[in-house]
């Protein structure tokens, strides 16, 4: 960092989410735990016995968080299969079906797709029952100085998933339908922040590929061809998202993360944050934004000339779909960079996105992963201090 940049460290410090070093939410899955979920669904471990193998890692998980210096931890996503659809499926008015959801994913060796259940709604939406909140109560009783984070996907991800295709016509039909539709969806997500709300979460993430991916020609073509309005679609999911998250407590904290795909180190999307980034900078109502910045795909800083005062950017500089290990000065190099266009004091560092976003993970080692870890705190501390 030049010596300006340096000399601002004492000023730009602060202790509200998100922070200087923070990181998405998905970990590495130990090799005891994928044993477990291997013997459970093979009928030979029952829940309790998963969930006690589940306890025990995600205890270990959070110490090694709060063992690097991060400021937020997660229990690395342990209970889940995939970070969205374990949400999604637990949504009243939400079944999971027999048929397939395959998203096109390649990484440099090739194609990997991936897939996952299908999903039908046939209902009315609605929180049925408060999502992850024994997962978070957990998470919560084993900090003892970070800031528990719970990660859910955005309201976004419940339509991209699917789309008007999913949607039963006799429940939401026609025009109107489809706006009592996202009405619901958006009051459910509601009810979903006063509950964790209650139960003592103060720092929420909504995970949002649909926002990122819509940057892409490709798939807004796709959208096109479904019946959708590719240039319009990104402001239907900032206004649902806003709709959300509107009554929220002034001290809940909220951000965002978009990324292009992320399951066993492929990708399913790339280009710069343009296509969406004035409206959503200007008028998406978190508190933060994680943004991945590691490779091309994801274009330059540009886009962050939108960011308003007030509102943070977590520049995901660091990958995580492989275990080669960044060099500290040029973080430094490119976060300077990225002040060009959006003030010093508004930037934090964090990974490009989780670990292990489904429960296979990337193609990286644990050591790997806590040295990327250990490497961002020592980075945001020369940047920001402590």
């Amino acid at each position: 960092m030049t010596e300006t940049a340096q000399s601002s460290q004492a000023s730009t410090t602060d202790d509200t989410a998100p922070f200087r070093a923070d990181h998405v939410g998905s970990l590495l899955r130990p090799p005891e735990l994928l044993a477990a979920r291997e013997q459970h669904a093979a009928g030979t471990l029952d829940a309790a016995g998963l969930r006690a193998v589940e306890d025990a890692a995600i205890t270990d998980v959070v110490a090694l968080q709060e063992s690097v210096g991060l400021r937020s931890a997660t229990d690395g996503e342990f209970r889940r299969t995939s970070w969205h659809m374990d949400f999604i499926y637990a949504l009243g008015g939400i079944t999971k079906t027999d048929g397939r959801v395959e998203v096109k994913m390649r990484n440099s060796a090739g194609q990997n797709n991936f897939t996952s259940a299908g999903m039908a709604v046939d209902g009315r939406v609605h929180l049925a029952e408060p999502i992850f909140a024994t997962a978070f109560d957990y998470l919560a009783s084993q900090v003892t100085a970070a800031t528990p984070k719970l990660t859910i996907p955005s309201p976004s991800m419940v339509y991209a998933r699917g789309g008007r295709a999913v949607i039963d016509q006799d429940v939401y039909p026609g025009n109107d339908g489809i706006e009592a539709f996202w009405a619901d969806l958006s009051a459910a997500y509601a009810d979903q922040l006063t509950a964790v709300y209650q139960r003592g979460c103060r720092y929420l993430q909504l995970d949002d590929t649909a926002l990122a991916y819509l940057n892409d020609p490709n798939h807004r073509a796709e959208l096109a061809e479904k019946g959708d309005d590719p240039e319009t679609q990104h402001l239907r999911y900032i206004r649902q998202i806003n709709a959300a998250i509107a009554d929220r407590p002034a001290d809940l904290k909220i951000t965002t993360h978009m990324c292009r795909g992320n399951y066993r180190s492929s990708w399913a999307a790339e280009g710069g944050y343009d296509h969406v980034a004035e409206a959503l900078f200007g008028e998406l109502a978190v508190d933060g934004f994680f943004c991945e910045f590691d490779d091309e795909r994801s274009g330059g800083f540009e886009p962050l000339r939108f960011v308003p005062p007030g509102k943070k950017v977590v520049l995901g500089l660091v990958t995580t779909k492989s275990g080669d290990l960044e060099d500290a000065g040029e973080l430094k190099q490119r976060i300077e960079q990225a002040a060009k266009y959006v003030p010093l004091e508004q930037l934090c560092l964090s990974p490009q996105c989780g670990f292990s976003s489904t429960v296979e993970g990337n193609a990286l080692t644990v050591d790997d992963q806590k040295r990327k870890l250990e490497l961002i705190v020592s980075v945001a501390e020369d940047v920001w201090g402590r």
